[in-house]
Protein backbone atom coordinates (compact mmCIF):
# COMPACT_ATOMS: atom_id res chain seq x y z
CA UNK A 1 0.00 0.00 0.00
CA UNK A 2 1.51 3.27 -1.06
CA UNK A 3 1.86 6.27 1.65
CA UNK A 4 1.55 10.02 0.56
CA UNK A 5 3.60 12.56 1.62
CA UNK A 6 2.95 13.98 5.02
CA UNK A 7 0.94 11.13 6.53
CA UNK A 8 3.56 9.83 9.21
CA UNK A 9 3.68 13.62 10.24
CA UNK A 10 0.38 13.46 10.85
CA UNK A 11 0.45 10.55 12.26
CA UNK A 12 2.55 11.55 14.80
CA UNK A 13 0.41 14.68 16.01
CA UNK A 14 -2.28 12.19 15.98
CA UNK A 15 -1.14 9.96 18.71
CA UNK A 16 1.40 12.53 20.68
CA UNK A 17 4.52 11.36 19.77
CA UNK A 18 7.05 13.41 17.96
CA UNK A 19 7.66 12.78 14.63
CA UNK A 20 11.35 11.81 14.74
CA UNK A 21 11.09 9.52 18.32
CA UNK A 22 15.37 10.16 18.55
CA UNK A 23 14.27 13.80 19.06
CA UNK A 24 14.36 15.69 22.09
CA UNK A 25 10.49 16.73 23.74
CA UNK A 26 10.32 20.45 24.78
CA UNK A 27 11.33 21.19 28.26
CA UNK A 28 7.97 22.88 29.35
CA UNK A 29 6.85 19.54 28.42
CA UNK A 30 8.96 17.92 30.34
CA UNK A 31 8.39 20.02 33.52
CA UNK A 32 4.45 19.60 32.81
CA UNK A 33 4.87 15.78 33.08
CA UNK A 34 7.39 15.95 35.77
CA UNK A 35 5.08 17.70 37.91
CA UNK A 36 1.71 15.42 37.18
CA UNK A 37 3.93 12.39 38.53
CA UNK A 38 5.08 14.08 41.12
CA UNK A 39 1.37 14.77 41.82
CA UNK A 40 0.68 11.19 41.07
CA UNK A 41 3.03 10.04 43.57
CA UNK A 42 2.09 12.14 46.08
CA UNK A 43 -1.83 10.94 45.59
CA UNK A 44 -0.52 7.11 46.24
CA UNK A 45 1.02 8.51 49.56
CA UNK A 46 -1.57 9.88 50.67
CA UNK A 47 -3.87 7.49 49.98
CA UNK A 48 -1.43 4.37 51.66
CA UNK A 49 -1.18 6.99 54.58
CA UNK A 50 -4.83 7.21 54.88
CA UNK A 51 -5.30 3.23 54.47
CA UNK A 52 -2.57 2.67 57.27
CA UNK A 53 -4.50 5.27 59.51
CA UNK A 54 -7.69 3.62 58.88
CA UNK A 55 -6.75 0.51 59.79
CA UNK A 56 -5.46 1.70 62.91
CA UNK A 57 -8.56 3.48 63.86
CA UNK A 58 -10.20 0.18 63.18
CA UNK A 59 -8.11 -1.50 65.83
CA UNK A 60 -8.41 1.25 68.13
CA UNK A 61 -12.38 0.61 67.30
CA UNK A 62 -11.95 -3.07 67.91
CA UNK A 63 -10.07 -2.53 71.28
CA UNK A 64 -12.65 0.56 72.79
CA UNK A 65 -15.29 -2.22 72.27
CA UNK A 66 -13.76 -4.39 73.79
CA UNK A 67 -13.49 -2.31 77.13
CA UNK A 68 -16.74 -1.48 76.42
CA UNK A 69 -18.36 -4.36 76.43
CA UNK A 70 -16.04 -5.40 79.50
CA UNK A 71 -17.10 -2.28 81.43
CA UNK A 72 -20.46 -3.17 80.85
CA UNK A 73 -20.30 -6.43 82.15
CA UNK A 74 -18.48 -5.12 85.27
CA UNK A 75 -21.11 -2.60 86.31
CA UNK A 76 -23.60 -5.71 85.69
CA UNK A 77 -21.76 -7.85 88.47
CA UNK A 78 -21.38 -4.71 90.51
CA UNK A 79 -24.93 -3.92 90.22
CA UNK A 80 -26.30 -7.64 90.96
CA UNK A 81 -23.68 -7.29 94.17
CA UNK A 82 -25.27 -4.04 95.14
CA UNK A 83 -28.56 -6.07 94.82
CA UNK A 84 -27.76 -8.66 96.94
CA UNK A 85 -26.41 -6.96 99.68
CA UNK A 86 -29.05 -4.90 99.59
CA UNK A 87 -31.67 -7.20 99.60
CA UNK A 88 -33.51 -7.84 103.50
CA UNK A 89 -32.46 -11.52 104.90
CA UNK A 90 -34.38 -14.57 104.35
CA UNK A 91 -35.19 -16.32 107.63
CA UNK A 92 -35.22 -20.51 108.72
CA UNK A 93 -38.10 -21.86 110.02
CA UNK A 94 -39.32 -25.27 110.49
CA UNK A 95 -42.73 -26.90 108.14
CA UNK A 96 -45.82 -28.11 110.44
CA UNK A 97 -48.78 -28.24 108.43
CA UNK A 98 -49.28 -28.05 105.31
CA UNK A 99 -52.83 -26.74 103.38
CA UNK A 100 -52.26 -27.40 99.69
CA UNK A 101 -55.84 -25.56 98.82
CA UNK A 102 -55.03 -22.30 100.09
CA UNK A 103 -51.23 -22.46 99.41
CA UNK A 104 -50.37 -21.95 103.11
CA UNK A 105 -48.70 -23.47 105.58
CA UNK A 106 -47.88 -23.29 109.40
CA UNK A 107 -44.10 -22.75 110.36
CA UNK A 108 -42.23 -22.00 113.71
CA UNK A 109 -39.70 -18.84 113.21
CA UNK A 110 -37.77 -18.59 116.45
CA UNK A 111 -40.13 -20.31 118.73
CA UNK A 112 -42.92 -18.31 117.35
CA UNK A 113 -46.15 -20.41 115.03
CA UNK A 114 -46.77 -18.30 112.66
CA UNK A 115 -49.33 -19.37 109.16
CA UNK A 116 -47.44 -17.92 106.07
CA UNK A 117 -47.86 -18.29 102.05
CA UNK A 118 -46.17 -20.27 99.91
CA UNK A 119 -44.56 -19.19 96.86
CA UNK A 120 -46.19 -19.85 92.89
CA UNK A 121 -42.47 -21.28 92.17
CA UNK A 122 -42.56 -23.76 95.45
CA UNK A 123 -43.69 -27.53 94.58
CA UNK A 124 -46.06 -28.73 97.15
CA UNK A 125 -44.89 -32.18 96.98
CA UNK A 126 -41.50 -31.42 98.11
CA UNK A 127 -42.48 -30.43 101.16
CA UNK A 128 -43.41 -32.19 104.13
CA UNK A 129 -44.08 -31.72 107.70
CA UNK A 130 -40.53 -31.11 110.03
CA UNK A 131 -38.20 -29.78 107.21
CA UNK A 132 -36.48 -26.82 107.05
CA UNK A 133 -37.98 -24.05 105.00
CA UNK A 134 -36.65 -20.56 103.67
CA UNK A 135 -38.73 -17.41 104.41
CA UNK A 136 -38.28 -13.90 102.55
CA UNK A 137 -38.28 -10.42 104.12
CA UNK A 138 -42.81 -10.66 103.32
CA UNK A 139 -42.10 -14.32 105.64
CA UNK A 140 -43.12 -16.35 102.20
CA UNK A 141 -42.04 -19.51 101.72
CA UNK A 142 -39.91 -19.30 98.74
CA UNK A 143 -37.69 -22.77 99.35
CA UNK A 144 -36.08 -25.57 101.34
CA UNK A 145 -33.17 -25.43 103.92
CA UNK A 146 -30.62 -27.73 104.90
CA UNK A 147 -31.03 -30.18 107.00
CA UNK A 148 -30.37 -29.04 110.82
CA UNK A 149 -26.94 -30.68 112.22
CA UNK A 150 -27.55 -29.54 115.41
CA UNK A 151 -29.93 -29.56 118.23
CA UNK A 152 -31.04 -30.59 121.61
CA UNK A 153 -30.44 -34.40 122.87
CA UNK A 154 -33.26 -35.80 124.40
CA UNK A 155 -34.65 -39.28 124.59
CA UNK A 156 -37.68 -41.28 124.32
CA UNK A 157 -39.63 -41.87 127.18
CA UNK A 158 -43.11 -43.06 125.66
CA UNK A 159 -44.57 -43.26 122.67
CA UNK A 160 -47.87 -41.91 121.96
CA UNK A 161 -50.69 -42.21 118.79
CA UNK A 162 -50.89 -39.37 115.72
CA UNK A 163 -46.81 -38.76 115.99
CA UNK A 164 -46.32 -37.71 119.65
CA UNK A 165 -43.88 -38.88 122.32
CA UNK A 166 -42.84 -37.91 125.52
CA UNK A 167 -39.14 -37.04 125.24
CA UNK A 168 -37.03 -36.41 128.46
CA UNK A 169 -33.83 -34.10 128.54
CA UNK A 170 -30.52 -33.64 130.86
CA UNK A 171 -32.71 -31.54 133.03
CA UNK A 172 -34.95 -34.78 133.70
CA UNK A 173 -38.02 -32.31 132.60
CA UNK A 174 -40.87 -34.33 130.50
CA UNK A 175 -41.76 -32.80 126.84
CA UNK A 176 -44.42 -33.77 124.17
CA UNK A 177 -42.87 -33.86 121.24
CA UNK A 178 -44.01 -34.19 117.31
CA UNK A 179 -41.93 -36.82 114.94
CA UNK A 180 -41.21 -35.78 111.81
CA UNK A 181 -42.87 -37.21 108.65
CA UNK A 182 -39.28 -38.44 107.70
CA UNK A 183 -38.48 -40.25 111.11
CA UNK A 184 -41.38 -42.60 111.12
CA UNK A 185 -42.26 -43.91 114.54
CA UNK A 186 -41.87 -47.68 114.36
CA UNK A 187 -37.80 -46.69 114.38
CA UNK A 188 -38.13 -45.07 117.51
CA UNK A 189 -37.99 -47.26 120.65
CA UNK A 190 -38.14 -46.30 124.44
CA UNK A 191 -34.80 -45.00 125.31
CA UNK A 192 -33.67 -44.25 122.24
CA UNK A 193 -31.82 -41.01 122.03
CA UNK A 194 -33.04 -38.35 119.54
CA UNK A 195 -32.28 -34.92 118.23
CA UNK A 196 -35.12 -32.77 118.91
CA UNK A 197 -34.98 -28.96 117.91
CA UNK A 198 -36.27 -27.03 120.97
CA UNK A 199 -38.03 -24.29 119.43
CA UNK A 200 -40.65 -26.47 117.63
CA UNK A 201 -40.66 -29.63 119.65
CA UNK A 202 -40.12 -31.94 116.41
CA UNK A 203 -37.98 -34.80 116.67
CA UNK A 204 -35.70 -34.22 113.86
CA UNK A 205 -32.94 -37.28 113.59
CA UNK A 206 -32.90 -40.44 115.95
CA UNK A 207 -29.18 -40.57 117.08
CA UNK A 208 -26.94 -43.79 117.40
CA UNK A 209 -27.01 -46.17 120.66
CA UNK A 210 -26.47 -44.35 124.03
CA UNK A 211 -24.27 -45.73 126.25
CA UNK A 212 -26.72 -47.81 127.90
CA UNK A 213 -27.56 -48.90 124.21
CA UNK A 214 -23.99 -50.20 123.33
CA UNK A 215 -24.01 -52.82 126.19
CA UNK A 216 -26.58 -54.72 124.20
CA UNK A 217 -24.82 -57.45 122.42
CA UNK A 218 -27.63 -58.19 119.46
CA UNK A 219 -25.62 -61.67 118.50
CA UNK A 220 -25.89 -64.51 121.07
CA UNK A 221 -22.37 -64.78 122.61
CA UNK A 222 -20.39 -67.48 121.53
CA UNK A 223 -19.55 -69.40 124.88
CA UNK A 224 -21.09 -72.52 125.36
CA UNK A 225 -21.91 -74.84 128.29
CA UNK A 226 -18.80 -77.08 126.39
CA UNK A 227 -16.37 -74.43 126.94
CA UNK A 228 -16.58 -74.34 130.73
CA UNK A 229 -15.07 -76.81 133.05
CA UNK A 230 -15.78 -78.22 136.67
CA UNK A 231 -18.82 -76.73 137.11
CA UNK A 232 -21.50 -79.18 136.18
CA UNK A 233 -23.42 -78.74 139.21
CA UNK A 234 -23.70 -75.39 139.31
CA UNK A 235 -24.08 -75.19 135.68
CA UNK A 236 -27.07 -77.28 136.29
CA UNK A 237 -28.77 -74.92 139.05
CA UNK A 238 -28.60 -72.02 137.19
CA UNK A 239 -29.96 -74.43 133.81
CA UNK A 240 -32.92 -75.56 136.08
CA UNK A 241 -33.40 -71.94 137.11
CA UNK A 242 -33.00 -70.01 133.61
CA UNK A 243 -33.58 -71.95 130.42
CA UNK A 244 -36.38 -74.10 132.07
CA UNK A 245 -38.84 -71.03 132.77
CA UNK A 246 -37.94 -69.98 128.98
CA UNK A 247 -38.70 -73.41 127.51
CA UNK A 248 -41.43 -74.65 128.76
CA UNK A 249 -43.53 -71.40 130.20
CA UNK A 250 -46.54 -73.67 129.51
CA UNK A 251 -45.78 -76.32 132.27
CA UNK A 252 -44.28 -73.15 134.43
CA UNK A 253 -48.13 -71.89 133.94
CA UNK A 254 -49.97 -75.02 134.46
CA UNK A 255 -48.28 -75.44 138.03
CA UNK A 256 -48.76 -72.16 138.79
CA UNK A 257 -44.63 -71.68 139.30
CA UNK A 258 -43.47 -68.31 138.68
CA UNK A 259 -40.10 -67.99 137.06
CA UNK A 260 -37.42 -66.78 139.46
CA UNK A 261 -36.45 -62.81 138.75
CA UNK A 262 -32.64 -63.70 139.40
CA UNK A 263 -29.95 -65.51 139.93
CA UNK A 264 -26.69 -63.90 142.10
CA UNK A 265 -23.46 -65.62 140.79
CA UNK A 266 -20.71 -65.10 143.80
CA UNK A 267 -17.30 -66.23 144.81
CA UNK A 268 -14.07 -65.56 144.46
CA UNK A 269 -12.42 -63.93 140.88
CA UNK A 270 -11.52 -65.14 137.71
CA UNK A 271 -14.29 -68.77 138.14
CA UNK A 272 -16.00 -68.27 135.17
CA UNK A 273 -19.22 -66.38 136.63
CA UNK A 274 -19.15 -64.21 133.76
CA UNK A 275 -18.56 -67.05 131.39
CA UNK A 276 -21.49 -68.69 132.78
CA UNK A 277 -23.30 -65.85 131.96
CA UNK A 278 -22.50 -65.92 128.40
CA UNK A 279 -23.46 -69.81 128.25
CA UNK A 280 -26.73 -69.36 130.08
CA UNK A 281 -27.64 -66.76 127.13
CA UNK A 282 -26.16 -68.77 124.23
CA UNK A 283 -28.02 -72.06 125.65
CA UNK A 284 -31.44 -70.34 125.96
CA UNK A 285 -31.15 -68.95 122.26
CA UNK A 286 -30.01 -72.16 120.87
CA UNK A 287 -32.62 -74.15 122.32
CA UNK A 288 -35.38 -72.33 121.34
CA UNK A 289 -34.50 -72.26 117.56
CA UNK A 290 -34.28 -76.45 118.41
CA UNK A 291 -38.26 -76.21 120.16
CA UNK A 292 -39.82 -73.08 118.66
CA UNK A 293 -37.84 -72.78 115.08
CA UNK A 294 -36.65 -70.07 113.05
CA UNK A 295 -34.63 -67.18 114.16
CA UNK A 296 -35.79 -67.81 117.97
CA UNK A 297 -32.23 -65.76 119.46
CA UNK A 298 -31.94 -64.72 122.84
CA UNK A 299 -30.48 -61.15 123.90
CA UNK A 300 -27.91 -60.56 126.56
CA UNK A 301 -27.70 -57.38 128.18
CA UNK A 302 -23.98 -56.78 129.54
CA UNK A 303 -24.13 -54.47 132.07
CA UNK A 304 -20.84 -53.41 133.77
CA UNK A 305 -21.82 -51.72 137.19
CA UNK A 306 -19.31 -49.03 137.44
CA UNK A 307 -19.76 -47.96 134.15
CA UNK A 308 -23.24 -47.13 135.45
CA UNK A 309 -22.08 -44.65 137.59
CA UNK A 310 -22.29 -41.22 137.29
CA UNK A 311 -21.64 -37.83 139.27
CA UNK A 312 -24.58 -35.81 138.23
CA UNK A 313 -27.52 -36.61 140.67
CA UNK A 314 -30.20 -39.01 139.16
CA UNK A 315 -28.43 -40.25 136.02
CA UNK A 316 -27.22 -43.56 137.12
CA UNK A 317 -30.93 -44.19 138.18
CA UNK A 318 -32.04 -43.03 134.33
CA UNK A 319 -29.84 -45.32 132.84
CA UNK A 320 -31.25 -48.20 134.80
CA UNK A 321 -34.66 -47.37 134.01
CA UNK A 322 -33.26 -47.32 130.38
CA UNK A 323 -31.57 -50.81 130.81
CA UNK A 324 -34.64 -52.16 131.68
CA UNK A 325 -36.79 -50.47 129.42
CA UNK A 326 -34.40 -52.02 126.22
CA UNK A 327 -35.01 -55.20 128.12
CA UNK A 328 -38.68 -54.95 127.85
CA UNK A 329 -38.63 -54.13 124.29
CA UNK A 330 -37.03 -57.29 123.21
CA UNK A 331 -39.30 -59.32 125.28
CA UNK A 332 -42.16 -57.97 124.29
CA UNK A 333 -40.71 -58.94 120.85
CA UNK A 334 -40.99 -62.26 122.19
CA UNK A 335 -36.92 -62.49 122.76
CA UNK A 336 -36.16 -63.82 125.80
CA UNK A 337 -33.90 -61.12 127.52
CA UNK A 338 -30.61 -61.72 129.59
CA UNK A 339 -29.86 -59.16 131.90
CA UNK A 340 -26.37 -59.25 133.60
CA UNK A 341 -24.88 -57.16 136.10
CA UNK A 342 -21.22 -57.42 136.61
CA UNK A 343 -19.95 -56.22 139.71
CA UNK A 344 -23.00 -55.75 141.12
CA UNK A 345 -21.27 -55.18 144.75
CA UNK A 346 -20.35 -51.85 143.01
CA UNK A 347 -23.84 -50.67 142.25
CA UNK A 348 -25.63 -51.99 144.96
CA UNK A 349 -24.28 -51.77 148.11
CA UNK A 350 -26.22 -51.76 151.52
CA UNK A 351 -27.71 -48.61 152.04
CA UNK A 352 -26.11 -46.60 154.28
CA UNK A 353 -22.81 -47.80 154.17
CA UNK A 354 -21.59 -45.81 151.84
CA UNK A 355 -18.42 -44.13 152.41
CA UNK A 356 -18.95 -40.51 150.64
CA UNK A 357 -21.75 -39.25 148.78
CA UNK A 358 -23.99 -42.49 150.05
CA UNK A 359 -25.42 -42.97 146.18
CA UNK A 360 -26.86 -46.66 146.91
CA UNK A 361 -29.87 -45.41 148.81
CA UNK A 362 -31.43 -43.80 145.58
CA UNK A 363 -29.64 -46.83 143.28
CA UNK A 364 -30.99 -49.61 145.07
CA UNK A 365 -34.52 -48.29 145.23
CA UNK A 366 -34.64 -48.11 141.43
CA UNK A 367 -33.22 -51.30 140.89
CA UNK A 368 -36.11 -52.83 143.07
CA UNK A 369 -38.88 -50.94 141.28
CA UNK A 370 -37.90 -52.50 138.14
CA UNK A 371 -37.25 -55.78 139.22
CA UNK A 372 -40.34 -56.06 141.20
CA UNK A 373 -42.64 -53.35 140.51
CA UNK A 374 -46.42 -52.82 139.25
CA UNK A 375 -44.85 -53.88 135.51
CA UNK A 376 -43.51 -56.89 135.92
CA UNK A 377 -40.78 -58.53 133.82
CA UNK A 378 -42.07 -61.19 131.47
CA UNK A 379 -39.26 -62.90 129.36
CA UNK A 380 -36.76 -60.92 131.29
CA UNK A 381 -34.08 -62.91 133.90
CA UNK A 382 -31.66 -61.21 135.96
CA UNK A 383 -28.02 -62.64 136.49
CA UNK A 384 -25.70 -61.10 138.95
CA UNK A 385 -21.69 -61.63 139.60
CA UNK A 386 -20.09 -60.41 142.68
CA UNK A 387 -16.91 -61.08 144.32
CA UNK A 388 -18.67 -59.51 147.61
CA UNK A 389 -22.00 -60.58 148.07
CA UNK A 390 -21.58 -59.89 151.81
CA UNK A 391 -21.93 -55.65 150.42
CA UNK A 392 -25.19 -56.12 148.68
CA UNK A 393 -28.45 -54.76 150.17
CA UNK A 394 -30.23 -57.35 152.02
CA UNK A 395 -33.34 -56.36 150.31
CA UNK A 396 -32.06 -57.26 146.71
CA UNK A 397 -30.90 -60.78 147.78
CA UNK A 398 -34.32 -61.70 149.40
CA UNK A 399 -36.50 -64.32 147.96
CA UNK A 400 -38.48 -63.34 145.03
CA UNK A 401 -35.57 -61.11 143.33
CA UNK A 402 -32.39 -62.83 142.99
CA UNK A 403 -33.52 -65.99 145.04
CA UNK A 404 -31.87 -68.33 143.15
CA UNK A 405 -27.69 -67.77 144.65
CA UNK A 406 -24.54 -70.20 143.52
CA UNK A 407 -21.42 -70.17 144.86
CA UNK A 408 -18.60 -70.18 142.55
CA UNK A 409 -15.55 -71.88 144.00
CA UNK A 410 -12.41 -72.09 143.29
CA UNK A 411 -11.36 -75.64 141.29
CA UNK A 412 -9.89 -78.57 143.81
CA UNK A 413 -7.84 -81.24 141.67
CA UNK A 414 -10.79 -82.61 139.84
CA UNK A 415 -12.13 -79.51 138.43
CA UNK A 416 -8.95 -78.10 137.23
CA UNK A 417 -8.07 -81.64 135.20
CA UNK A 418 -11.41 -80.57 133.86
CA UNK A 419 -10.63 -77.20 132.92
CA UNK A 420 -7.09 -78.42 131.68
CA UNK A 421 -9.07 -81.10 129.24
CA UNK A 422 -10.93 -78.18 127.62
CA UNK A 423 -7.86 -76.41 126.31
CA UNK A 424 -6.73 -79.84 124.77
CA UNK A 425 -10.27 -80.32 122.63
CA UNK A 426 -8.37 -78.00 120.32
CA UNK A 427 -5.68 -80.30 117.86
CA UNK A 428 -2.47 -78.71 119.81
CA UNK A 429 0.74 -79.79 118.59
CA UNK A 430 2.56 -81.93 120.90
CA UNK A 431 6.13 -82.90 121.21
CA UNK A 432 7.30 -86.21 120.22
CA UNK A 433 9.03 -86.98 123.68
CA UNK A 434 5.55 -86.31 124.65
CA UNK A 435 3.61 -88.67 122.79
CA UNK A 436 6.17 -91.10 123.81
CA UNK A 437 4.65 -90.81 127.19
CA UNK A 438 1.78 -91.93 126.29
CA UNK A 439 2.78 -94.58 123.67
CA UNK A 440 1.73 -93.29 121.19
CA UNK A 441 -1.81 -92.06 121.80
CA UNK A 442 -2.53 -88.73 121.92
CA UNK A 443 -5.28 -89.03 124.57
CA UNK A 444 -3.25 -90.65 126.75
CA UNK A 445 -0.37 -88.43 126.19
CA UNK A 446 -2.82 -85.53 127.04
CA UNK A 447 -4.26 -86.98 130.24
CA UNK A 448 -0.46 -87.56 131.69
CA UNK A 449 0.46 -83.88 130.57
CA UNK A 450 -2.89 -82.59 133.11
CA UNK A 451 -1.92 -84.82 135.93
CA UNK A 452 1.37 -83.70 135.82
CA UNK A 453 0.64 -80.07 135.87
CA UNK A 454 -2.56 -80.38 138.11
CA UNK A 455 -0.03 -82.56 140.42
CA UNK A 456 2.64 -79.79 140.42
CA UNK A 457 -0.07 -76.91 141.09
CA UNK A 458 -1.30 -79.09 144.14
CA UNK A 459 1.20 -79.94 145.68
CA UNK A 460 1.31 -79.06 149.45
CA UNK A 461 5.26 -78.54 149.11
CA UNK A 462 7.80 -76.25 150.32
CA UNK A 463 8.05 -74.36 147.29
CA UNK A 464 4.22 -74.05 147.13
CA UNK A 465 4.16 -72.11 149.92
CA UNK A 466 2.28 -68.77 149.59
CA UNK A 467 1.02 -66.86 153.10
CA UNK A 468 0.35 -67.54 156.44
CA UNK A 469 -3.02 -66.20 157.87
CA UNK A 470 -3.66 -64.67 161.70
CA UNK A 471 -6.82 -65.15 162.85
CA UNK A 472 -8.60 -62.53 164.83
CA UNK A 473 -8.52 -65.75 167.60
CA UNK A 474 -4.85 -65.81 167.48
CA UNK A 475 -4.55 -69.05 165.02
CA UNK A 476 -2.28 -69.20 162.61
CA UNK A 477 -3.22 -70.95 159.04
CA UNK A 478 -0.32 -71.80 156.01
CA UNK A 479 -2.01 -71.02 152.67
CA UNK A 480 -0.65 -73.05 149.45
CA UNK A 481 -1.20 -71.64 145.78
CA UNK A 482 -3.58 -74.52 145.46
CA UNK A 483 -6.05 -72.36 147.39
CA UNK A 484 -5.82 -69.58 145.32
CA UNK A 485 -6.22 -71.53 141.89
CA UNK A 486 -9.20 -70.23 139.31
CA UNK A 487 -9.98 -70.88 135.80
CA UNK A 488 -8.36 -67.58 135.15
CA UNK A 489 -5.54 -69.07 136.07
CA UNK A 490 -5.41 -72.06 134.55
CA UNK A 491 -6.19 -69.75 131.13
CA UNK A 492 -3.48 -67.69 131.82
CA UNK A 493 -0.72 -70.90 132.76
CA UNK A 494 -1.95 -72.52 128.96
CA UNK A 495 -0.95 -69.56 127.20
CA UNK A 496 2.39 -69.03 128.32
CA UNK A 497 2.74 -72.56 127.82
CA UNK A 498 1.66 -72.21 124.16
CA UNK A 499 4.02 -69.48 124.02
CA UNK A 500 7.01 -71.02 125.15
CA UNK A 501 6.41 -73.66 122.46
CA UNK A 502 6.26 -71.42 119.48
CA UNK A 503 9.13 -69.49 120.76
CA UNK A 504 10.99 -72.41 120.45
CA UNK A 505 9.86 -73.50 117.19
CA UNK A 506 11.04 -70.17 116.30
CA UNK A 507 14.34 -70.63 117.40
CA UNK A 508 14.91 -74.75 116.15
CA UNK A 509 12.39 -75.46 113.46
CA UNK A 510 12.80 -78.93 114.05
CA UNK A 511 11.60 -78.79 117.43
CA UNK A 512 8.01 -78.30 117.12
CA UNK A 513 5.00 -79.25 119.70
CA UNK A 514 4.28 -78.77 123.28
CA UNK A 515 6.19 -80.11 126.25
CA UNK A 516 5.84 -81.05 129.61
CA UNK A 517 8.70 -78.62 130.62
CA UNK A 518 6.42 -76.09 128.74
CA UNK A 519 3.28 -76.39 131.11
CA UNK A 520 5.52 -76.29 134.47
CA UNK A 521 7.64 -73.54 133.10
CA UNK A 522 4.23 -71.66 132.94
CA UNK A 523 2.77 -72.83 136.24
CA UNK A 524 6.04 -71.03 138.23
CA UNK A 525 6.01 -68.61 136.05
CA UNK A 526 2.31 -67.58 137.05
CA UNK A 527 3.04 -68.28 141.20
CA UNK A 528 6.29 -65.79 140.55
CA UNK A 529 3.55 -63.54 139.27
CA UNK A 530 0.86 -63.98 142.00
CA UNK A 531 3.14 -63.49 145.07
CA UNK A 532 2.47 -59.54 145.65
CA UNK A 533 -1.38 -60.10 144.85
CA UNK A 534 -2.42 -60.05 148.41
CA UNK A 535 -1.11 -56.91 149.06
CA UNK A 536 -3.51 -54.84 150.63
CA UNK A 537 -4.23 -52.43 153.50
CA UNK A 538 -7.38 -54.47 155.06
CA UNK A 539 -6.38 -57.62 154.71
CA UNK A 540 -9.94 -58.68 156.08
CA UNK A 541 -10.97 -57.37 152.80
CA UNK A 542 -8.69 -59.02 150.47
CA UNK A 543 -9.65 -62.80 152.48
CA UNK A 544 -13.44 -61.93 151.77
CA UNK A 545 -12.60 -60.86 147.96
CA UNK A 546 -10.25 -64.42 147.74
CA UNK A 547 -13.27 -66.41 149.18
CA UNK A 548 -11.90 -67.23 152.63
CA UNK A 549 -15.04 -67.29 154.84
CA UNK A 550 -13.57 -68.66 158.05
CA UNK A 551 -12.72 -65.73 161.01
CA UNK A 552 -11.69 -62.48 160.64
CA UNK A 553 -8.03 -62.41 159.42
CA UNK A 554 -5.98 -59.89 161.34
CA UNK A 555 -2.46 -60.55 159.95
CA UNK A 556 -0.99 -62.04 156.87
CA UNK A 557 2.73 -63.05 156.20
CA UNK A 558 3.99 -63.65 152.49
CA UNK A 559 6.37 -67.12 152.31
CA UNK A 560 7.09 -67.10 149.17
CA UNK A 561 9.59 -64.64 148.64
CA UNK A 562 11.40 -66.44 145.45
CA UNK A 563 11.03 -63.28 143.14
CA UNK A 564 12.73 -60.43 143.55
CA UNK A 565 9.49 -57.99 143.14
CA UNK A 566 8.07 -59.82 146.30
CA UNK A 567 7.69 -57.87 149.25
CA UNK A 568 6.41 -58.21 152.33
CA UNK A 569 2.31 -57.25 153.92
CA UNK A 570 1.79 -54.12 155.28
CA UNK A 571 -0.15 -54.97 158.36
CA UNK A 572 -2.76 -52.52 159.70
CA UNK A 573 -5.50 -52.64 161.50
CA UNK A 574 -8.29 -54.11 159.95
CA UNK A 575 -11.14 -51.75 158.46
CA UNK A 576 -8.53 -48.91 158.07
CA UNK A 577 -7.79 -48.02 153.99
CA UNK A 578 -5.56 -45.84 153.14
Amino acid sequence: MSRKPGDEGRNAEQFGTPPDSRSDLDAPEVDRLNQRIRVLERHIEEQTESQSLLETAAALNKKLEDTLRKAREEIRVLKEEIAKLTTPPNSFATLDEIYPDRREADVYLSGRKMRVQISPEMQLSALHHGMPVLLNEAFNIIGTGPLERQGEIVYVKEILDEGRLIVSGESGVDRAALLSSALPAASLAVGDHVMMDARSGIILEKLPKSEVGQVVLEEIPDVTFEDIGGLDEELEIVRDAVELPFLYPELFENYHLPPPKGVLLYGPPGCGKTLIAKAVANSVGRRMEQTRGGDARSYFLHVKGPELLNKYVGESERQIREVFARAREKAREGYPVIVFFDEMDSLFRTRGSGVSSDMESTIVPQFLAEIDGVERLRNVIVIGASNRQDLIDPAILRPGRLDVRVRIDRPDESKARAIYSKYFRAPIPLSGELLEQGGGDRTKAVEWLIDQAVSRMYAQSEENRFLEVTYSNGEKEVLYFKDFASGAMIEGIMARAKKEAIKREIREPGARGLRQEDLLFAIRREYQENEDLPNTTNPDDWARIAGRKSERISHVKTLAGRSPKARPIETVPAGHYL
